[in-house]
């Protein structure tokens, strides 16, 4: 029991040290006369995503899905959403198994595939709702 509660403290102290703040070092500024590729790559990457109003532009959804129709990630998003609901439908019924709990016998790993839908469901339709928002 001490090595897990040392193991669940030690595991609280580092994900709490990530999110302290940093101290503040000397930062050296060095000037290059011609950007290198990484350096450019990066500032590409980096693209401002800020926007006013009430939605944002379609570029926020990235390269694929700011092209992809409203409809279409709205069909996406319900195919999502249906493959959830009948994972954790059909992940409940095996729990009525008698015995099920005991031997783990409920858990299916295309079950558990199925309900990582539901926060597929919930991201293509937002992505739908932008796409809706912007004429698409």
């Amino acid at each position: 029991m001490a090595k897990l509660t040392f193991f669940i403290l030690s595991a609280i102290l580092a994900v709490s040290a990530a999110f302290a703040p940093m101290p503040h070092a000397a930062v050296s500024t060095k000037t290059t006369s011609m950007p290198s590729s990484h350096s450019f790559a990066l500032n590409m990457a980096s693209e401002d995503m800020t926007w006013e109003g009430e939605y944002p532009p379609s570029k926020v959804l990235g390269p694929i899905m700011s092209k992809m129709p409203s409809g279409l990630l709205g069909l996406i998003s319900v195919v999502c959403a249906a493959a959830c609901a009948y994972s954790i439908a059909q992940s409940g019924a095996l729990q009525q198994e008698p015995g099920a709990f005991e031997n783990g016998s409920w858990v299916k790993w295309y079950y558990v595939l199925g309900s990582f839908g539901g926060p597929l469901a919930w991201g293509t339709h937002v992505a739908s709702w932008i796409q809706r928002k912007n004429g698409m």
